[in-house]
């Protein structure tokens, strides 16, 4: 029993040290800012890498407790179990609630500590003196979670020597080990722009300064964020069993509304950083975008909603309602009380130009997040009012996207190629040339093929469209430069258009141009669909501690077997269906065995997808992480020019073209 006891005391222990260090912080650095006492604001970096350690102490004991099965621990009698794999017992730490909120933690704390450390040397900025305090803030709230509400430290119930482990879509794929954390590592990197942004308002600071401290910071946060929603669709497309990568699930959508307005301040951010303009629309979306994490932690772990992906129902959902509730009405305060410094100094001088593109591009950005929002907590706003439940589908979120989707594909073909300030007839007509053919030479291919529908068809040459006017970016880009003409923010980015586009196309095919079929097949008897021979040879049983799992073996084409399954988890009584998938560069062939099955039946209901393009979806990702880190890297940059007559526009947007 002592043994048992150690990893709650000392995590427990843990969970303390980092509320109090926080709250230190908060306190030591405010007295520091307010008597411009240099030495008390030199402690603050002390402060963080203290709340780290009491993090990372944390979450090792409650891995430790896992390993060592340490059932006195609630928290381990509800995700622990002695024949869990090794693997996933590791990754059942963030299986459920409570210990989710400590690698959320982890991140955070280890995102601060990363801050304070780069920055140590200003520590008497006041400015980041600031922004460590809303960073303390920030943590102090979740140390408080954790201490509270979502305590993973818990004692339970006497003499449970066993656990019925992780929910068993939680154990059965390799990606549980990377898409939680990399997508909690995107959810908390937006901490440090947001409070770089409450400092900036704090402090009366609101020009350009906290943009360029944390532009990189914000770059890698939305990089995370972008993969992590990636791996989450991957996750769903092997392990449950429907095809499909997207659902318009409320949780899918909690991580997509801050990469939403994520990415609408990525762009917009350039326009401040040139013109000096937009300065509330930047301060309003780094804050929306914070907030919209809050949310989405609150949706996905206060048990609002019902979603695979959802926690079941705590006590944490009030906390977090409100901490988000602060965070906006604070926000409105200052940024009210700073509305004179807001002012841009200069204005737009036409639509046809890069910022105006920008700023089209920040209202379809907040449109397309306003209507996710809507889909998604509406249902809620009813239920609470009405106590009657309604379901906003996949029609209403396909029938509200879809055309500012096409929109903003068309302005990821015409804003890249805009200069600065105005654009000529001249301008637009050379740069868009072979970039529009793309799109015509798109079309024709997908009408050959036998694409057909306004909105494919559309999808298709938009694309085109997009991608001939970021690979003549690139082109022109790499012509001047060499290979490093692909390095830095404006290049990069085109490099993550480029998989944007891909997945935009390779999702419009996925969805559009589905095939699917249900046999019922004999053993030893083949079916012949889309154009591929499908072979039933019979089912076979494999059995282990954790789940018994009836196999299909079915040979596709002549050539090779694979084997969808049905598995009966033991502990949960849960029977849950495992597809398998062939892939490949045109299309996937998902199979799926369907219904109550046994080793001595002789038929079996086989279900048959042919999913087009879907390997261009992980393709595109992948681009996109790698234009992310190509954009970090500092490129060839050029100063502000000042402003040009309508006459010099024409020479001005030549060279502006490879900023």
């Amino acid at each position: 029993m002592l043994a048992v006891s150690i990893n709650a005391a000392i995590g427990r222990g843990a969970i303390l040290l980092g509320l109090l260090t926080c709250l230190s912080g908060i306190a030591i650095t405010v007295a520091g800012i307010r008597k411009h006492d240099l030495r008390a604001l030199k402690s603050a970096p002390r402060y963080a890498y203290l709340a780290f350690a009491a993090a990372l102490l944390a979450f090792i004991m409650m891995e430790r407790a896992l390993i060592t099965r340490d059932f006195s621990m609630k928290y381990v009698q509800q995700v622990g179990s002695r024949d869990t794999p090794a693997l996933f017992n590791f990754t059942a730490v963030w299986s459920a609630l409570e210990g989710s909120i400590l690698l959320w933690l982890l991140a955070l704390t280890g995102l601060i500590a990363a801050v304070a450390r780069k920055f140590r040397a200003r520590v008497g900025d006041e400015l980041l003196a600031w922004a460590m305090v809303v960073m303390f803030v920030v943590g102090l709230f979740f140390f408080l979670l954790s201490f509270g509400p979502a305590n993973p430290f818990a004692m339970g119930a006497l003499g449970v020597n066993d656990g019925p482990g992780p929910n068993p879509l939680l154990q059965n794929h390799i990606l549980v080990l990377f898409h939680p954390p990399i997508l909690y590592v995107g959810y908390v990197g937006f901490t440090v722009p947001f409070a770089f942004a409450m400092a900036a308002l704090i402090t009366g600071r609101v020009g350009e300064g906290w943009l360029l401290e944390t532009r990189r910071w914000t770059l890698y946060a939305w990089g995370f964020l972008t993969v992590g929603i990636i791996l989450g669709s991957w996750w769903s497309y092997e392990v449950l069993g429907w095809s499909g990568v997207w659902a318009w699930d409320p949780v899918e959508n909690a991580s997509f509304l801050p990469w939403l307005t994520g990415t609408a301040y990525l762009h917009s951010v350039l326009v401040q950083e040139r013109r000096g303009m937009l300065r509330v629309w930047n301060l309003s979306l780094v804050i929306a975008t914070f907030s919209l994490t809050i949310l989405g932690t609150f949706l996905t772990r206060s048990g609002v909603i019902n979603s695979v992906h959802a926690f079941s129902a705590g006590s944490v959902g009030p906390w977090l309602l409100t901490f988000f509730a602060i965070i906006v009405v604070v926000a409105i305060f200052l940024v009210g009380r700073r509305g004179d410094q807001l002012r841009s100094p200069g204005a737009i001088d036409s639509p046809l130009s890069r910022e105006g593109a920008f700023l089209a591009n920040n209202v379809l950005f907040s449109i397309f997040a306003f209507v996710v929002l809507l889909g998604t907590v509406f249902p809620l706003i009813v239920e609470a009012l009405n106590n009657r439940r309604i379901v906003v589908g996949e029609p209403f979120f396909d029938r509200m996207t879809m055309p500012l989707g096409l929109t903003l594909l068309f302005l990821m073909a015409i804003a890249p190629v805009l200069p600065w300030r105005k654009a000529s007839q001249e301008v637009l007509r050379d740069r868009l040339f072979w970039p529009a053919w793309c799109g015509v030479g798109a079309l024709a291919l997908s009408v050959i093929v036998g694409a057909d529908g306004w909105a494919s068809l559309a999808a298709f040459a938009l694309g085109g469209f997009a991608a001939g006017a970021a690979l003549r970016q690139i082109a022109l880009a790499s012509r001047r430069q060499g290979w490093r003409g692909v390095v830095g923010r404006a290049n990069g980015g085109m490099v993550v258009h480029i998989g944007v586009i891909i997945i935009a196309v390779a999702f419009s095919a996925s969805s559009s141009y589905t095939r699917t079929q249900e046999f019922v097949m004999k053993v030893g008897e083949t079916v012949t669909f889309a154009d591929h021979t499908f072979t039933f040879e019979g089912l076979s049983l494999e059995s282990d501690d954790v789940k018994t799992s009836v196999k299909a073996a079915i040979r596709i084409d002549g050539d090779s077997v694979y084997s969808p399954a049905r598995s009966k988890y033991i502990k949960q009584g849960m029977d849950i269906g495992t597809p398998s998938v062939k892939t490949g560069f045109v299309n996937d062939l998902y199979i799926t065995l369907e219904g109550n099955v046994r080793t001595t039946d002789t038929e079996a209901r086989i279900k048959i997808f042919v999913k087009p393009l879907i390997m261009w979806l992980w393709i595109g990702g992948a681009l996109m992480a790698l234009g992310t880190v190509l954009a970090a890297f500092p490129g060839k940059r050029r100063q502000p020019t000042a402003p040009v007559s309508a006459d010099s526009v024409l020479t001005q947007s030549t060279t502006d073209e490879h900023v």
